[in-house]
């Protein structure tokens, strides 16, 4: 049996205050997360913020459905979160004109 890897575009929108889960970040914690951590990682620290105030960011993941095992942390911290199949580097294509998310508060 084959398991495909697969790119997204995930978007999802965050809490008005990032400070939490900046200092789960700063912790590297989430990067020890196995088997998905050190993406995850990487992903939440690079993510950008829309117009509208959603968080994005491209991620790439072998579950079905998308992201199971990264919403053990993604949902504590973002709600709403959708993801949209896409081809490697199209979604960090799409979003690199827009703001870091640090940057928002």
């Amino acid at each position: 049996m084959v398991i495909e890897m697969a790119y997204y575009l995930v978007k999802a929108k965050p809490p008005s205050d990032l400070s939490a889960l900046r200092a789960y970040l700063d912790s590297g914690e989430i990067g020890k997360m196995r088997p998905f951590g050190g993406e995850l990682q990487q992903c939440l620290l690079n993510a950008r913020i829309d117009s509208e105030g959603w968080a994005t960011w491209e991620e790439n993941c072998y579950c079905k459905p998308p992201l199971a095992q990264e919403r053990a942390v993604l949902d504590d911290y973002f709600t709403d979160l959708t993801t949209k199949t896409i081809n490697k580097g199209e979604g960090w294509r799409a979003v690199e004109a827009l703001p870091m998310l640090w940057t928002k508060d």
